[in-house]
């Protein structure tokens, strides 16, 4: 297992439709979550912990989902 911090970059306006696809992706392995303002561009930015045993196809399945949005990642812990 491996937990993964994402940080997520998409439109404000766009934000609730496509956080219900991403819950559906990612439901039960949410370890922290925090929602940061929008910018004054109008872009919105969302900080995710989540456990997960393989990242690389959870970002490229994320990646699909987000068109419109920018999507990082990093590993914090691998056991």
């Amino acid at each position: 297992m491996r937990i993964v911090e994402l940080d997520i970059k998409l439109p404000y306006e766009k934000r609730g439709k496509i956080l219900s696809k991403l819950c559906e992706k990612v439901r039960g392995k949410i370890k922290d979550i925090h929602f940061l303002p929008p910018t004054a561009t109008g872009i919105s930015e969302i900080k995710m912990e989540i456990e997960v045993e393989n990242a690389q196809n959870l970002v490229g399945e994320l990646r699909r989902l987000l068109k419109e949005g920018k999507i990082t990642f990093k590993v914090l812990t691998e056991a």
